[in-house]
């Protein structure tokens, strides 16, 4: 097979002078985080439900353990409570400006380079943002 070097290649098979080097965008990141947070959501998700209805099943012994893994005996949230609350909550308010973001652009608006960038950078901030005013609301109940 004959080569040819003047041709550029993928950056991941080469490196060097002739490397196309990807910058990242906050569009570019906007789209992993969204799959990413989709998937999160759907496994821990998922298993934390199955896990809290075997719970509810199996009895008040068994829902008990399943309360102590993520409170303290006062009731109120332990850290793996807190990070499990927040990283979902946060999963899912970036998931949800994500698919706004990508409403929008499904009109056929928003695809500027300039505006794109900013509507990506807008979803990490607002889901930021309603994430802590989400836990402030609760943490004011």
């Amino acid at each position: 097979m004959a080569t040819r070097p003047d041709r550029p290649r993928s950056p991941h098979l080469f490196s060097g002078p002739l490397a196309l080097h990807y910058r990242w965008s906050p569009a570019m990141a906007a789209s992993i985080f969204h799959r990413v947070t989709g998937d999160g959501m759907a496994t821990v998700g998922t298993a934390l439900l199955v896990w809290w209805l075997a719970a509810i099943a199996a009895g008040p012994d068994a829902y008990a353990t399943f309360l102590h893994v993520f409170t303290t005996d006062r009731g109120s949230l332990n850290v793996l409570g807190w990070v499990i609350g927040v990283g979902l909550t946060w999963a899912m308010f970036q998931h949800m400006m994500s698919g706004i973001r990508h409403l929008v652009m499904d009109t056929g608006a928003a695809f500027e380079l300039k505006t794109n960038r900013t509507l990506a950078a807008l979803t990490f901030v607002a889901s930021a943002l309603l994430t802590v005013a989400f836990w402030l609301y609760l943490g004011i109940k």
